[in-house]
């Protein structure tokens, strides 16, 4: 990975192609611009040419974030978000008491208070995750009944795994706003993309690099072993 040479460390450059740039975005960055320069902006500064958005994360997560180059790659590239062809995975790590350790959650989500939502039992135009998760026993670096999640989403809404997996007792460590227990960060991190543009297969994973609980050795052996490749898991269909 290529570091940017330039004093703002919001992000690193992870690949860089002809039509689109893959990056790897700090925790706590914002995407767009807010109280000062958001992550397209300083971005496009340090690398020295415009950037076309095609997705976006939340301010709190970490991990791999798509960017165009120019029109042509970002209206291609956000057909393939659309059409369900960019396989996004992330991972987290939550305390809670999980009611299940793997599955679907699929629901309407809805406003609800102080900028959070919740998710509905109405599926008109649901949002849709599946996840796998992974428990430790007793790790001496991992707080008591950790839990490590691997979450693939089937649609794009906002706050969309940090709701689903709130929805099943596991709200995301450090997520305060969805009442997890205080931490470092919030532990969710964008983690892989797969996808195939203009007739190549690119596949891209990085390991999270932010935040203490992520640095566990029962965390990295999970990740290197068991999800090295999380899209060649047997996932089911929607």
């Amino acid at each position: 990975m290529q570091s940017i040479p330039s004093d703002m460390v919001s992000f690193e450059l992870v690949a860089d192609t002809a039509e689109f740039v893959v990056l790897d975005k700090a925790p706590g960055t914002s995407f767009h611009s807010e109280e000062g320069a958001g992550l397209v902006v300083q971005a496009a500064a340090a690398l020295g040419y415009p950037l076309f958005a095609v997705h976006r994360l939340d301010k709190v997560t970490s991990g791999l974030i798509l960017f165009a180059k120019n029109p042509a790659a970002a209206a291609a590239l956000s057909e393939l978000f659309s059409s369900k062809q960019i396989q996004k995975y992330y991972l987290a790590l939550s305390t809670g008491k999980v009611v299940k350790k793997q599955g679907w959650v699929k629901g309407d989500m809805a406003v609800a208070r102080r900028g959070a939502y919740k998710l509905l039992s109405s599926r008109h135009h649901p949002a849709i995750s599946y996840f796998l998760s992974h428990g430790f026993n007793e790790a001496p670096d991992l707080p008591p009944r950790c839990r490590l999640y691997l979450i693939k989403p089937f649609t794009g809404k906002t706050h969309q795994i940090r709701v689903a997996l709130k929805s099943v007792s596991a709200a995301i460590l450090g997520d305060e706003l969805y009442q997890a227990a205080p931490a470092d960060r919030v532990y969710l991190h964008a983690y892989a993309l797969s996808f195939c543009f203009q007739g190549q297969q690119y596949q891209y994973r990085l390991l999270p690099s932010a935040g203490e609980l992520f640095q566990s050795p029962a965390v990295s052996q999970q990740l290197q072993n068991e999800w090295a490749e999380p899209w060649s898991l047997p996932w089911p269909n929607e």
